[in-house]
């Protein structure tokens, strides 16, 4: 057992299988950056990405650009594929730190309620006209907030005499996502047509309100998110062995989880108060991972946000040129694509036994 990471030791075929994908997923995070950038409506080639973004510090390349693509980059397309690589890494790394939490890879943040939950106290401050309370940081607060209480009643549900039902999480999951949604159906009915368009943002998810300002109102937290969540990774370890085990380990085990849940919902509450709801990336992220170099969370969590951040920014590549010059909800997108993952996930572990 190594007592670095509580997973047993590994030999040198096991650590080049780690190094492996985390220099490949850097590589194509880079590479989908410099892609995503410069390809859609304007094109811009890799060598005029370079000039321009030099010319902003004072340094000139002998690459000539046109003003029109300096505009582009600058004020369109750099500050939404930065979006979207935040909200992914955010998403998969929170997915994957409360799938190792509650030892189930049925546990996504969207599943157990705290994306719907972001999504109805989002709404909620447009529609009851509290958007303005505390200026561009109100809704990131309203959807931080509900994302915490959805993740909290759904966490307490589950929880009797210190233990915790998976199968009564997801239920309950699937109990509050009804609620929220009832709520934001409510909140809906209510609206006016000018907030209607807000909604169906929410609802359908979508990076195209980025801006270098909403940015900067997000980043933080999803940044906090993204780098937080990877020191709770010998503690998740730990739980793979099981909570008494984790315990004999000296992990205070109600502490990790408390910091787990906070910073996942920290994570998914601020994803959804730019983005709305993008479902299947906290879900399916961690898996694909767990296939190629295994369940040490050390790991996992740090790729899980390179690979997150690349698919984001792949999808909405796609989805703001596949039926150009309109845009397709990145949720739409994310939904067609993991909704298959998820029902050979769930038929996979029926084959292998189910807990």
């Amino acid at each position: 057992m190594s007592k670095a990471g509580f997973l047993p030791a590994k030999g040198t075929g096991r650590a080049l299988r780690v190094a492996a994908p985390r220099l490949g997923l850097v590589g194509l995070l880079v590479a989908l950056v410099l892609f995503a950038v410069g390809n859609g409506a304007v094109a811009i080639a890799p060598t005029q990405v370079a000039a321009i973004l030099a010319g902003q510090i004072g340094v000139a390349l002998p690459w000539a650009f046109e003003p029109q693509q300096e505009a582009v980059l600058l004020a369109v397309r750099l500050p939404r594929v930065l979006l979207g690589a935040l909200v992914g890494a955010a998403l998969a790394t929170a997915g994957a730190a409360m799938q190792g939490l509650f030892r189930n890879p049925l546990a996504d943040p969207g599943l157990i309620g705290v994306s719907s939950g972001a999504a109805l106290a989002a709404v909620g401050a447009i529609v009851l006209g509290t958007g303005s309370l505390a200026g561009p940081f109100t809704l990131p607060v309203a959807a931080f907030a509900g994302g915490l209480v959805t993740t909290l009643l759904v966490y307490r549900l589950a929880s009797a005499e210190g233990r915790t039902s998976v199968a009564t999480m997801l239920l309950a999951g699937i109990a509050v996502n009804a609620l929220a949604g009832a709520g934001t159906g409510l909140l809906t009915f209510a609206a006016t047509d000018a907030q209607l368009r807000s909604i169906t943002f929410w609802s359908l998810g979508s990076l195209g309100g980025a801006t270098w300002e909403a940015l900067a109102g997000v980043a933080p937290p999803l940044l906090a998110a993204i780098v937080l969540l990877p020191t709770l990774a010998r503690p998740l370890n730990a739980f793979l062995l099981g909570e008494a085990e984790a315990v004999h380990l000296g992990v205070d085990i109600e502490r990790v989880k408390a910091a787990a849940i906070v910073l996942a919902a920290l994570a998914v509450g601020a994803a959804v108060s730019i983005s709305g709801i993008i479902g299947f990336v906290g879900l399916a992220v961690p898996h694909l991972l767990r296939f190629w170099s295994g369940p040490d969370h050390r790991h996992l969590l740090i790729d899980a946000s390179l690979l997150g951040a690349a698919l984001l920014i792949a999808a909405d590549w796609l989805c703001r040129t596949v039926v150009a010059p309109a845009e397709l909800p990145i949720g739409i997108l994310t939904a067609a694509l993991g909704a298959p993952f998820f029902l050979w996930l769930l038929l996979r572990e029926r084959s292998q036994g189910w807990g």
